[in-house]
């Protein structure tokens, strides 16, 4: 009887470029202490050095990432413009703070909290799918955002949001401390970021990822053949919702403040320029534009100090005109273009691919 089930080989090429990167993300904090004078216990330990100090920086990256990843699932796949993709984040961040701090509420229930805040947030967006698409879609999530982004200032709420200043003080259990247990949270952020981008991974793969890029494409042809592309839509920003309400829930357990900037217009342009970098629709690319926004931006600031927004916006534009589809969108691009040409070579020649067997 055939079995159709993967084999071991055949899951290893597809998952070994990934189970590569996940082990030298493990093996980084280690690299880097032994490099600095610092024994694997002392990382373990979480002592002051270099190794500690880039986790906390590869933290950030991750949860950026998340983020990233969960607005290129809308836009890059599914093909819906957000202007208020913030919202999602800043529902989880704010959310966390406040059943934390004002409510007393216990870590796993807030968690749990949060994924129910998500699932509200999406379906409030999937109120005017059926009515806008396009520019029109963009501009009434940007008001659904401006809105938020004003309650969380207004005085009268300052007792819960913290008002202008921003949400300060929240509690979180000990065993999850960053300055305590720095590599713990490393090794939760970076489990969290993968788990997402396996099930994204799937997700495209699927006859429901056909479906999305298909609406992405054209929805009207989608619609023709028989697909209720409404429902497809809801289901993405449902998924988006969830994964940057986790990111605004980490971000919220690692940072001192949430401040309002992350319920604003700037943080969704923030997510736009990561998959741009990164290359829309890939993926992958959302996790290496994250990485390459962060990173630039502190140290392009560090080295640079006043003048580095201006040399970060020179970045970009490089990026944009040198690399048209992202990082990885362009790197897929012109591997295409190099296989095409080795089969022309081949074909000139007289020799004949390999078939694998």
């Amino acid at each position: 009887m055939t079995s159709f089930a993967p084999t071991r080989a055949s899951l290893w090429s597809r998952y070994r470029l990934v189970a590569v990167a996940l082990i030298a993300a493990v093996a980084f904090p280690f690299i880097v202490g032994l490099l600095s004078g610092q024994s694997p216990a002392a990382v373990l330990a979480g002592e002051a050095g270099n190794a500690k100090f880039l986790q906390g920086l590869a933290i950030e990256v991750f949860i950026l990432a998340l983020y990233a990843l969960s607005y290129d699932l809308v836009l890059g796949v599914t093909g819906l413009l957000s202007f208020g993709h913030a919202m999602f984040f800043a529902v989880g961040a704010y959310a966390s703070g406040i059943m934390l701090k004002s409510f007393g509420w216990p870590f796993w229930v807030t968690f749990i909290g949060v994924l129910v805040a998500a699932v509200v947030n999406a379906l409030l967006f999937g109120l005017v799918l059926p009515r806008v698409k396009g520019i029109a879609f963009a501009l009434v999530t940007l008001g659904l955002s401006s809105v938020f982004f004003i309650v969380v200032q207004s005085s009268e709420l300052a007792k819960y949001t913290g008002a202008d200043v921003g949400l300060q003080g929240a509690p979180v259990p000990e065993w999850i401390d960053t300055n305590v247990h720095r590599f713990r949270v490393y090794l939760i952020t970076l489990a969290a970021l993968t788990i997402a981008y396996l099930i994204y991974r799937a997700i495209v793969r699927a006859p429901t990822g056909a479906v999305l890029l298909a609406n992405r494409e054209n929805e009207e042809r989608a619609l023709s053949l028989g697909y209720n592309t409404f429902w497809f839509k809801l289901f993405a920003l449902v998924v988006s919702s969830l994964t940057a309400g986790v990111a605004g829930f980490l971000w919220t357990v690692q940072q001192p403040i949430v401040t309002p900037q992350v319920a604003g217009l700037g943080w969704t342009v923030a997510a736009l320029l990561m998959i741009l970098i990164g290359g829309v629709g890939t993926l992958t690319g959302a996790i290496v534009g994250a990485a390459v926004f962060r990173l630039l931006e502190y140290y392009l600031e560090r080295w640079f100090g006043g003048t580095a927004p201006v040399l970060v916006g020179a970045s970009y534009i490089a990026i944009v005109l040198f690399l048209p589809y992202g990082i990885v969108g362009t790197w897929r691009a012109r591997t295409v273009n190099r296989r095409q040409g080795l089969d022309r070579l081949r074909r000139l020649f007289g020799i004949r691919a390999r078939r694998s067997q």
